[in-house]
C-alpha cells in the first residue's frame, strides 16, 4: 500500500481472510508462519497458502469499486 500498515490489517484485509502477502511482508518482524498457523483455521491457512494472487488488475477494480461505494456512503 505504500505506507507503514499495522498487521492487525494485514489479518484482516481480504474481506476479513489474511491478505496474501501476509507472509512476505511480515516474516522479518516475527514468525508470522506459526502466529497464523496457530490463529487460522486449517481451512484458512490452506487457503491463504495454496491460493493463487488475484490478479492487479482485478485488485485495482475492486479497490475502485469499494472508493466509489464509500464516497457513495459518505454523501
Amino acid at each position: 500500500l505504500g505506507h507503514q500498515i499495522f498487521f492487525s490489517y494485514c489479518v484482516v484485509e481480504n474481506y476479513g481472510e489474511p491478505c496474501f502477502k501476509i507472509i512476505d511482508c511480515w516474516y522479518r518482524h516475527f514468525d508470522v508462519e506459526t502466529y497464523l498457523k496457530e490463529h487460522l483455521s486449517p481451512e484458512q491457512w490452506d487457503k491463504l497458502v495454496n491460493r493463487p494472487p488475484k490478479p492487479k488488475v482485478l485488485s485495482l477494480l475492486e479497490l475502485i469499486e469499494q472508493a466509489k461505494k464509500r464516497k457513495k456512503e459518505a454523501e
